[in-house]
C-alpha cells in the first residue's frame, strides 16, 4: 500500500493546546495525513481552523457528525481512515461511538470517556466492530519506558514488590479557571471533566504507566482526594495506596497544586532482585539498581537497549528526545496497524504496542474507584474494569 494513512480531527482548533501536539505527532514520520476535521463546536471557528491547516474548505466541517457522514459518502480512495479526538473529556465518547458505527478507526486523547459506563459501552463497540481503537497515553511511547517494561517482564528485577508513581504539577495552585484560561476552565468543570479533576487529567497517566511497566493490574486502592483551592469543584490533589494483582503494593500521588512543579511524572519499581527509576523530566535516562553491584545508567539510543526501546528511539544518543517523539511513537504504531489491516497482512507484534480500549476502561475504572474510596474516608475499594 503506497499512500499515507488519512485522518480527520475532532476538536483541536484555534486556541486549543493538545490538538497541535497531536498534529505534530501524526506528521513526524510523514506517513499520516490530516485531510479533514471538525475542529470546534462553533462551525465558523471550525472552518477557520481548517483554513489555518490549508485543508480543502469542503472538508472542514461544522460538527463531528457532519464530518463522519460526509466522509463515509466519499469514495474509499479519498475518505479518512481514522478520526483523532482531541476534545475535553465529555466529548470523547460521542464521536468515538459514531465513528466506530460508521466504519472508522479511532485514536482518542485520554481518558477514554466521561465515565466508566461509557467506557464499557465503547469497549463493546470496538470489539463488535472489529475496528481499531487507540488511546494517547503518550508516556508509554518513551524508549526507556519500554526498556523498563522489558526488564521487568524478563525478570531482571525478580518478583515485583513495590511501585511508587508520582505526577505533581503546580499550574492550578491558584484559581486559574476564574481568569478565563481555557485549559483550566474545562479541567475543573465537572460537566466537562467528569467525576475527577487532577485524577482524571494526570492521575490516569500515572496509573497507566505503572500498569504498563510492571504488567500488573491494580486490584484495589484507598484514596484521599482534596480540592485545596477554595471554591474548586473537583480534586486538585490525590494520594492513593495501591494493591496490585500478585501481591505488590504501591503509592500513587498526583497533584496540580504542588507549587513549582511542572510535569514531574516519575516512577520507581522495586523487585526482589533490583529496582528501576525513570523521570519524565529527564526521559533519556533510566536508573537500574541491584542488590550486589553498583547502580547502572541506561541511556536512550545506545546499542545495549532492547529491541522495543531501540525501535522507538528517534535521534542519536544524547540528542534531546521526549514528549513529542513519544506521542509520535503512539501515532506511528496505530497508523502502521491500520496500514497492515488495509494491506491484508498480519501486524508485527511491535506495531501492536500502543494503548488500546482495555487501557481506557481500566483508566475509567481507576477514576471511579478513587472517587468512591475518597467519599468513604479512603476505604479500600476494588477497581472494577470488568464487563
Amino acid at each position: 500500500m503506497s499512500r499515507k494513512i488519512r485522518y480527520g480531527m475532532v476538536g483541536g482548533g484555534r486556541g486549543a493546546f493538545i490538538g497541535a501536539v497531536h498534529r505534530i505527532a501524526a506528521n513526524m514520520d510523514g506517513q499520516i495525513e490530516l485531510v479533514c476535521g471538525a475542529f470546534s463546536s462553533d462551525p465558523e471557528k471550525s472552518k477557520a481552523s481548517g483554513g489555518d491547516f490549508y485543508l480543502d474548505p469542503s472538508r472542514c466541517y461544522g460538527s463531528f457528525a457532519e464530518m463522519i457522514q460526509a466522509e463515509k459518502a466519499l469514495p474509499a480512495e479519498q475518505r479518512m481512515d481514522f478520526i483523532s479526538i482531541v476534545t475535553p473529556n465529555h466529548m470523547h465518547f460521542p464521536p468515538a461511538k459514531m465513528a466506530l458505527e460508521n466504519g472508522f478507526h479511532v485514536l482518542s486523547d485520554k481518558p477514554a470517556t466521561f465515565n466508566l459506563a461509557e467506557a464499557k459501552e465503547l469497549s463493546n463497540l470496538v470489539h463488535h466492530s472489529g475496528l481499531l481503537y487507540g488511546l494517547t497515553h503518550n508516556y508509554t511511547g518513551y524508549p526507556l519506558v519500554k526498556q523498563a517494561r522489558e526488564m521487568v517482564h524478563a525478570g531482571a528485577l525478580g518478583k515485583i514488590r513495590k511501585v511508587v508513581v508520582e505526577y505533581p504539577q503546580g499550574w492550578l495552585a491558584t484559581r486559574l479557571e476564574e481568569s478565563g484560561q481555557k485549559q483550566a476552565a474545562w479541567r475543573t468543570d465537572p460537566a466537562r471533566s467528569g467525576a475527577a479533576g487532577c485524577v482524571g487529567d494526570i492521575g490516569t497517566h500515572a496509573e497507566n504507566l505503572a500498569e504498563y511497566i510492571t504488567g500488573l493490574k491494580i486490584s484495589e486502592l484507598a484514596a484521599d482526594l482534596t480540592a485545596f483551592v477554595e471554591g474548586r469543584l473537583l480534586d486538585d490533589d490525590a494520594n492513593v495506596l495501591l494493591r496490585f494483582e500478585g501481591g505488590a503494593k504501591g503509592v500513587l500521588h498526583c497533584s496540580q497544586i504542588s507549587v513549582g512543579e511542572e510535569n514531574n511524572l516519575n516512577i520507581r519499581v522495586y523487585g526482589e532482585k533490583g529496582g528501576l527509576e525513570w523521570h519524565q523530566n529527564e526521559p533519556n535516562t533510566l536508573l537500574v539498581k541491584h542488590l550486589d553491584k553498583p547502580q547502572e545508567i541506561f541511556r536512550t539510543a545506545n546499542g545495549y537497549l532492547c529491541a522495543a526501546a531501540a525501535a522507538n528511539s528517534r535521534t542519536p544518543a544524547s540528542h534531546p528526545e521526549g514528549y513529542l517523539e513519544a506521542f509520535a511513537n503512539v501515532y506511528r504504531n496505530f497508523a502502521s496497524h491500520i496500514r497492515a489491516r488495509l494491506s491484508g497482512v498480519e501486524a508485527d507484534a511491535s506495531i501492536l504496542d500502543y494503548p488500546k480500549i482495555e487501557d481506557g476502561v481500566r483508566g475509567m475504572a481507576f477514576i471511579e474507584a478513587v472517587v468512591a474510596s475518597s467519599k468513604h474516608n479512603a476505604a479500600w475499594t476494588k477497581v472494577d474494569a470488568g464487563h
